[in-house]
């Protein structure tokens, strides 16, 4: 029996190359059908758009156990964002407390790359600073391997920091010691990445194929273009191997000049996120909805932009069961439109370009239940 149907909206799903007015219906905690005139118990979506439900696959919820955590069914509402995916605030030593008190209790589903520091990202705040890859006593190789097994369920894959922020003087060594981990429990990585050293193509040349590198479009220095606005090289083998290139904005890691370099030279983003935490939520990355806007303003496309923030993180994170409309898959759907609304739209250096136009929520379906 349908429990629940989005009438007149602009379906846009691009796992099935979707893109057209109709109605969406859900049964029993998934996807019934799409198609004209569906009945059943109807919310009107007339003037909105219809996604599969909003992927961010680069955020910080541990609220209340890391100091960058922010709560994620407040953000969910603000962003329309049914899966965020927690990037690392918890390692093997805290994430029992992740899963019990956060994850367990939030209506907005949380998957989690485990990070392989033992505390997790345990001294990060806006006057303590102590990246958690400094000290590599911290790398705990065996118990993330071990707890990964363990939560099959909640974590997804194997979180390192790396740069001279996050990793002081370590180089690549946290990086490797990541990768041993999610080779023994047959997981993806995410790789953060800051200022050199280690630079970007050291960084690149270590991902296997379906690893994500995080901070894909990050300032000068340690850019993935050069001066001239060329790619570096190793940027185009690492995508030829099958590496995925993750925007992650935050407070430090998107750049409006390397964006328009990147995608001028044709190489669009993988999947868009916008890496919330506590430091940049009220800017300069607000929000997934903020970070999908600045790349309409890019050029992007809407189905491009959805695409990369539904369908692609899916994959990224191995569950094909989510990022689709398809009859069947789980009944996750955000609600957006896209209104006539002047918006400053800043990168994280201060530049600023105005745009006509922005995202904003509506609502959210979580396993074919409203949520305004």
């Amino acid at each position: 029996m349908t429990d629940l149907v989005l009438k007149g909206g602009r379906v846009i799903d691009p796992s099935q190359g979707l893109d057209r007015v109709t109605d969406v219906a859900f049964a029993d905690g998934r996807v019934e059908a799409i198609g004209d005139n569906l009945s059943g118990p109807a919310r009107d979506a007339t003037g909105c758009i219809v996604t599969p439900g909003l992927i961010d696959l680069h955020t910080h919820v541990y609220w209340g156990g890391t100091s960058l955590g922010v709560d994620a069914d407040a953000y969910g509402r603000q962003s329309a964002v049914t899966t965020c995916v927690d990037t690392g605030s918890a390692g093997p030593g805290n994430f029992p407390g992740f899963q019990s008190h956060v994850i367990a209790r939030a209506q907005t589903r949380i998957l989690a790359y485990l990070n392989i520091s033992f505390a997790g990202i345990y001294g990060f705040s806006s006057t303590i600073t102590v990246g958690e890859a400094q000290d590599m006593r911290l790398m705990a190789v065996r118990e993330a391997a071990a707890m990964a097994r363990a939560n099959p369920d909640s974590i997804i894959g194997i979180k390192v920091r790396i740069g001279k922020n996050a990793g002081g003087t370590s180089g690549l060594a946290p990086l490797d010691l990541a990768l041993d981990a999610a080779d023994r429990c047959g997981l993806p990585l995410m790789c953060h990445i800051d200022e050199a050293p280690p630079t970007y193509g050291e960084t690149l040349d270590r991902l296997r194929p379906g690893d994500v590198l995080t901070h894909a479009f990050r300032p000068f220095p340690n850019a993935p273009v050069l001066a001239d606005g060329t790619i570096r090289p190793a940027v185009h083998l690492a995508r030829a191997r099958g590496v995925l290139f993750d925007i992650g904005h935050g407070m430090g890691s998107f750049s409006w000049s390397t964006a328009r370099a990147m995608l001028a030279a044709g190489f669009a983003p993988d999947t868009i996120s916008s890496d919330v935490h506590a430091l940049c939520i009220n800017g300069p990355a607000w929000d997934l909805l903020r970070t999908m806007t600045k790349f309409f303003a890019l050029g992007m496309t809407l189905p491009q932009v959805i695409a990369a923030t539904t369908m692609a993180p899916a994959r990224a994170i191995r569950r094909p069961d989510l990022g689709s409309l398809k009859p069947g898959a789980i009944g996750d759907a955000s609600v957006i439109a896209l209104k006539s609304v002047p918006t400053i739209l800043e990168d994280v250096l201060g530049e600023t370009i105005a745009h006509p136009e922005r995202l904003v929520p509506k609502g959210r379906v979580m396993a074919g239940i409203w949520h305004d």
